[in-house]
């Protein structure tokens, strides 16, 4: 219909395309993100599970959810291992409180 109305290909895709497409795109960074969070299995084998805080941006380190299973798989640093379940859990949550607020934003446009 743009294209009928006279408007080139780059005003469709902002104007038009893109401000639909947004929300859905967002719902697609949403699960990738609660995805990577939530992947333990596959992060033990292909990031390492080095026990030390990195010196640089490059350095090896853990994920939250390899440090949350190396602890509850030992048995002994329950209460840790419960500890960053949650700090976990709060960074999940307020990432999909943000998007959904900046979802919003861009949707009232």
């Amino acid at each position: 219909g743009s294209f009928g109305l006279g408007a080139g290909k780059l005003r469709t895709v902002f104007v038009i395309v893109l401000p639909t497409a947004v929300p859905g795109i967002l719902a697609g960074v949403i699960l990738g993100i609660g995805r990577i969070v939530g992947e333990t299995a596959a992060l033990i084998y292909t990031a390492g599970t080095a026990p030390n805080v990195p010196e640089n941006l490059m350095g090896s380190g853990r994920t939250l959810a390899v440090h949350m299973y190396a602890l509850s798989s030992e048995g002994l640093y329950m209460n840790q291992a419960y500890a960053t379940a949650v700090v976990l859990l709060i960074i999940v949550v307020v990432i999909n409180t943000l998007s959904g607020y900046i979802a919003k934003k861009i949707a009232a446009r």
